[in-house]
């Protein structure tokens, strides 16, 4: 489970920089906490010393891409109930399913509808919180 904080987290695994400080901006006054990583090998790290509460995550990514870093986080029981969100160009017929199938939760096309993405950031982070009550 994320530690707690006085802002829900959001990791941003994206390689482009305009997409990073789009997804920042998006949230800079929402009451979510941001911090984003340019790359697989980068989240991963980023990920053995803190548990977000959603991430959201480019597939196309340098080192280790985004298929895989889903893979890896839904594998291990520390980070497996992390929602993931991929944001992707991947929008052909199969990508999404494709994405599911790799461990994300959800999955937004790019380029980003940011009325889109506020709702889906809202929604998980709302479900989870509804979630941890119930526990």
């Amino acid at each position: 489970m994320p530690a707690p904080s006085a802002k829900p987290l959001i990791l941003v695994v994206e390689d482009a920089p305009d997409n990073q400080v789009l997804i920042e901006q998006v949230f800079q006054d929402s009451g979510y906490a941001v911090n984003c990583v340019q790359d697989g090998v980068s989240a991963l790290a980023w990920l053995a010393e803190q548990l977000p509460d959603l991430i959201l995550l480019d597939l196309s990514l340098p080192k280790v891409d985004g298929w895989e870093v889903a893979r890896r986080l839904k594998a291990d029981q520390r980070t497996a109930a992390i929602p993931i969100v991929a944001v992707t160009a991947h929008a052909m017929k199969g990508d999404k399913e494709t994405a599911i199938a790799a461990g994300c939760d959800d999955y937004l096309t790019k380029p980003l509808d940011i009325e889109q993405l506020e709702i889906c950031v809202k929604r998980w982070l709302v479900e989870r919180s509804d979630r941890d009550l119930d526990r």
